[in-house]
């Protein structure tokens, strides 16, 4: 798929840190309960923190007990990018970012109490938080 944003690996190496390299672009996962927006809760929008794309509004995320910050659902169908993930001996949907192609996490469908169902599972490095902001 050809993205809006796209950048050699040695600019995005420039542009990230190494943590959220090794997340966003070689599809990483930080530890559970490491996150720094594990616990925001303020009202805002959540945004790719490659390439700033809205993702996530506030009022979509819930407390998983996953360790990880989860939505129900993104700010548009096309604001992310859904992927079959076979890795690690099980198959999974990996969820990217429609803009930029980086990787967020994954999306599960083991959360009745949403009102989609679906739990998007998704790196605190991946995202940035902009308080008061709703797309």
């Amino acid at each position: 798929m050809a993205y809006e944003v796209t950048k050699s690996d040695a600019e995005w190496r420039a542009a990230l840190d190494p943590s959220e390299f090794t997340v966003l672009r070689e599809a990483g996962t930080e530890r559970p309960w490491s996150g720094t927006l594990l616990d925001e809760h303020r009202d805002g929008l959540f945004r790719c923190k490659a390439c700033d794309a809205p993702l996530f509004k506030s009022t979509t995320k819930f407390d998983s007990g996953s360790g990880w910050p989860s939505f129900y659902e993104p700010v548009s169908p096309d604001a992310v990018e859904l992927k079959s993930d076979r890795s690690w001996g099980m198959t999974r949907t990996e969820v990217n970012c429609a803009r930029c192609g980086s990787h967020l996490g994954h999306l599960f469908d083991d959360a009745p109490q949403t009102p989609t169902g679906e739990r998007f599972c998704m790196n605190s490095v991946s995202l940035s938080f902009d308080e008061g902001t709703q797309a």
